[in-house]
């Protein structure tokens, strides 16, 4: 594993205000985590004086990066723990973290037997045996699809290739292995608004789970693979890398340099969410929407945790305001509980279920026709624990467009 980008200095910046620790929500459901203050500087303190010390409850920290949006300072707390989780800690459950982690494998695996596993995984002797194996029986699984992303979208290369202007899609492991539809929508979306898209050539997993079960090394070969990739992608053409997950945007741009000590200045200004680069370039006129008409009704935005953390909230809702009949409700700020694969773990699902349930109280009060999130492992949670659907900004979109009108806008606009 590579040595971390923590600035050893940055820590003493911490002014002990514990605004912090106010806004943290693991601290708030479980007793046994002494906080992002005491857990990242003052715990960074002591790891300096004795570099095998390593504390347990570092395990318990969600990385939901709400203490460093709340740091008056500019302190990277949760950097601060997950860089010393990296190098101190060690996997409670190798095995099962390591499988949990390894989405890439895993998929490729599951999508060409997907009825199947998608029925054995909701099968209770199996559950049970997960169970024994420690993730949680309680917790419900993405389903499988048999068609993977990657598979569909290589029938639709010669179509994307007539078009003067090109985005590249970093689709991630959801889209491709789990839920094709959203990778679908976001190209009827991007080819609407007169680009043709194209594939990474040989993208990985963002990593982020892996950093999360301290597989750093791993990580850093995905990451490293990644970038080349996207940098490929833009000496090609492609005016910007493009993603529709808040979650593997924010791992790339910020903690591939962060954790790993990845180098990613020049990738970092082209490497953004769908909706922020459609928001910008419909603000400058270069995109122009056409939507149908129709009363659509009430929808309520989760704000995902590493969603606020890059402050891009503001592009998916103000682009979902514009959708005529939309009666969007933007929900206060609060942590789904799911961090990943930290809510399938066994030990850890009843503090994802306490630190959510405000969130679920809340939204089954508003009662929406759905939920919107950039955030497929909020999605997740959000739908095993309130039974409301929840669907990602860029289907909202697509499905809202008048595909035809906004296309034949758009195909005139200039190349630039």
């Amino acid at each position: 594993m590579q040595e971390s980008n923590i600035s050893p200095n940055n820590f003493e910046q911490c002014l002990k205000c514990n605004l912090c620790t106010s806004v943290c929500p693991m601290m708030a459901a479980n007793p046994h985590y002494p906080g992002p203050k005491q857990a990242g500087p003052d715990g960074e303190r002591y790891r300096l004086k004795d570099p095998a010390f390593f504390d347990l409850t570092l395990k318990y920290c969600l990385n939901c990066k709400r203490c460093e949006v709340a740091c008056p300072s500019g302190v990277k707390v949760g950097d601060i723990i997950q860089a010393s989780r990296l190098k101190y800690g060690h996997q409670s459950n190798p095995l099962r973290d390591t499988i949990l982690a390894s989405t890439d494998f895993v998929g490729s695996l599951a999508s060409p037997m997907a009825p199947t596993v998608n029925a054995l995984l909701e099968w209770k002797p199996v559950k049970k045996m997960m169970n024994l194996f420690g993730v949680d029986s309680r917790r419900k699984f993405p389903s499988y699809s048999k068609l993977k992303f990657e598979n569909w979208f290589r029938e639709q290369v010669p179509s994307q290739e007539n078009f003067r202007r090109f985005v590249s899609y970093f689709h991630g492991c959801y889209v491709n292995y789990n839920y094709p539809e959203l990778g679908q929508d976001f190209v009827k979306l991007m080819n609407a608004c007169g680009y043709g898209v194209r594939m990474l050539e040989g993208e990985k997993c963002c990593g982020v789970a892996m950093i999360s079960n301290g597989m750093g090394r791993q990580a850093a070969v995905n990451g490293s693979k990644n970038l080349d990739a996207m940098r490929k992608a833009l000496r090609d053409g492609s005016e910007a890398v493009l993603t529709s997950s808040s979650t593997c945007t924010f791992t790339m741009r910020d903690e591939y340099e962060h954790l790993l000590g990845l180098k990613t200045a020049d990738i970092r200004p082209h490497l953004m969410l769908a909706t922020k680069f459609i928001f910008d370039r419909v603000e400058s006129g270069d995109i122009r929407l056409v939507f149908k008409e129709e009363r659509r009704g009430k929808y309520v935005y989760h704000t995902a945790c590493h969603m606020q953390k890059l402050g891009w909230t503001i592009y998916s809702t103000e682009l979902l305001k514009m959708i005529p009949g939309m009666d969007l409700t933007v929900l206060p700020q609060e942590c789904c509980g799911i961090a990943g694969t930290f809510g399938f773990k066994k030990e850890n699902y009843p503090y994802s279920q306490l630190i959510g349930s405000k969130l679920f109280d809340l939204i089954k009060k508003l009662n929406p026709r759905a939920v919107i999130t950039d955030c497929e492992t909020c999605k997740w949670q959000i739908e095993m624990s309130t039974g409301y659907s929840v669907l990602n900004p860029i289907s909202v979109l697509a499905e809202a467009l008048d595909l035809e009108k906004t296309s034949r806008l758009n195909v005139a606009v200039p190349s630039r």
